[in-house]
């Protein structure tokens, strides 16, 4: 039976706007790091399913999911995006719910777009980061990537894919693809995207993950994240995996991140 309390929190950002968070509390967590969790491009807090509670149980450690702008609960976004939309989050919207949660220091764990909002976050936020994971974060849109968001317009044209986003996004659906879909595939967005001037200001130990068949990045993505973060950066790639490392190899990554928290914290 899970020790976790947990608390369903819609944040106020200095701004007005607000964000929808699972703020869990874990009896022996005090004097350790939080587990922030950072979604991907299409994600919700319901779709880390319980890999977020196993792995705060796993470690003793509180654990805060939330849900960025335009996404869940949290106040609505509207388009077009700006091409730079993943900055502000990880340069001043994280540290501002961080802030509004009351969590000081943090174990970072981003996919995908979380992933990239990780990075910059960790640059921005320095000693308050205490490590950081991501999984199949973007450096750069290289041609798995734009290759794999147009299939996917094209199965949300064709499939139910839709319907079954729509589980998570309700009325939301069609406004967030197309945020995605639309902000990567825009010519001035993919050929200008370039997240590596913030590497050098990592200072925290940093676990780079990728799945081997990730169907939306190159296995460069992960090494050139290394390079640019220094000898604190440690490349991991998942056997028999895709995009998605913790739902597909879910035991496997759920000891590697247990084991890399546990030493760096």
């Amino acid at each position: 039976m899970s020790s976790i309390t947990w608390a369903d929190r819609m944040l106020t950002l200095p701004d007005g706007q607000q964000i929808h968070a699972l703020h869990g509390i874990h009896p022996q967590g005090a004097g350790k790091p939080t587990l922030v969790f950072l979604h991907e491009a299409l994600g919700h807090i319901r779709m880390w399913k319980q890999f977020p509670a196993q792995l705060a149980e796993t470690l003793g450690c509180s654990v805060l999911i939330y849900e960025r702008l335009g996404y869940g609960l949290s106040s609505p976004i509207t388009l077009p995006r700006a091409d730079d939309y993943l900055v502000p989050e990880g340069e001043q919207r994280l540290g501002e719910v961080l802030n509004a949660a009351g969590v000081d220091k943090v174990v970072l764990i981003g996919h995908s777009d979380g992933g990239t909002i990780a990075l910059i976050g960790a640059a921005a936020l320095g000693d308050r980061v205490v490590a950081m994971i991501t999984e199949a974060a973007h450096l750069y849109a290289d041609h798995l990537t734009l290759k794999g968001i147009r299939e996917a317009v094209e199965l949300y044209r064709t499939t139910d894919l839709p319907a079954r986003l729509a589980r998570y996004h309700e009325a939301r659906t069609d406004h967030l693809f197309r945020a995605w879909s639309e902000t990567w595939l825009r010519e001035s967005c993919h050929q200008n995207m370039d997240f590596s001037p913030w590497l050098s200001d990592i200072r925290c130990p940093s676990l780079i993950m990728q799945g081997k068949q990730d169907q939306y990045g190159v296995a460069e993505q992960v090494t050139d994240i290394c390079t640019g973060i220094g000898d604190h950066a440690e490349a991991c790639f998942v056997d028999n995996c895709g995009h998605v490392p913790h739902l597909e190899a879910g035991e496997e990554v759920m000891q590697l991140m247990a084991a890399f928290i546990r030493q760096h914290t």
